[in-house]
């Protein structure tokens, strides 16, 4: 991996840059690596993103810093841990739209997606909201030239390479391609999201109602 570009935001925070979405997955893996070793200094936090990753909460920022740019990270690999699996209804509005988008029967859109497997590569947009890759840039499929004003909460959707799934309903400009009974977003639950960076996931296709 290319030398990551660190930089001070804050006092006490450093935003990481890497050049692509699987050099900060593997970057968030090998930090959380170390921190279950006990070799990593004090953070309070690790959020990866697109294509950073921040730490907040650093005692010595420009020590952890230097010795970021030192590090060898391994590529990202297939973490050992449960998958995820998610029941799905492949029933969403826009099926045919995407079956047409990739060249595809409709009935295939099912078995392409379910076929993948994901990861949770960051979180963000609303509580319990995961950006999942995993269908490749062969099915990468852009958002809705009109985005909708409220998405059920459920519905599982596309945008570029990922796909996500609406903890609660919202306007979204996704491609909806099927809906879930899942709870991805529990309050009452430890912890509250159901899907957390790393996370391995699975859909599993459910006969529509």
């Amino acid at each position: 991996m290319s030398t990551p570009r660190v930089l001070p935001v804050g006092e006490h925070a450093l935003l990481v840059e890497l050049p692509d979405g699987d050099a900060a997955g593997a970057l968030h893996a090998e930090l959380l690596r170390r921190r279950a070793a006990g070799t990593l200094p004090a953070v309070a936090e690790i959020v990866p993103a697109a294509r950073t990753v921040l730490l907040d909460g650093v005692a010595d920022p420009p020590s952890l810093a230097a010795r970021l740019t030192t590090w060898e990270i391994p590529p990202l690999t297939e973490a050992a841990q449960e998958t995820v699996e998610i029941p799905v209804r492949y029933d969403g509005p826009d099926l045919a739209a995407v079956a047409a988008l990739w060249g595809v029967p409709e009935d295939a859109v099912a078995g392409i997606h379910s076929a993948a497997e994901f990861r949770v590569a960051f979180c963000g947009f609303a509580p319990g909201f995961a950006y999942l890759t995993g269908l490749g840039d062969r099915y990468a499929t852009p958002r809705r030239d009109t985005p909708r004003t409220a998405v059920p909460a459920g519905s599982v959707g596309l945008a570029g390479p990922y796909t996500g799934v609406y903890p609660r309903s919202s306007p979204g400009g996704w491609q909806l391609i099927g809906s879930t009974d899942a709870a991805l977003w529990d309050p009452h639950r430890e912890p509250a999201a159901l899907l957390t960076p790393g996370t391995r996931v699975r859909f599993v296709p459910r006969a529509p109602r």
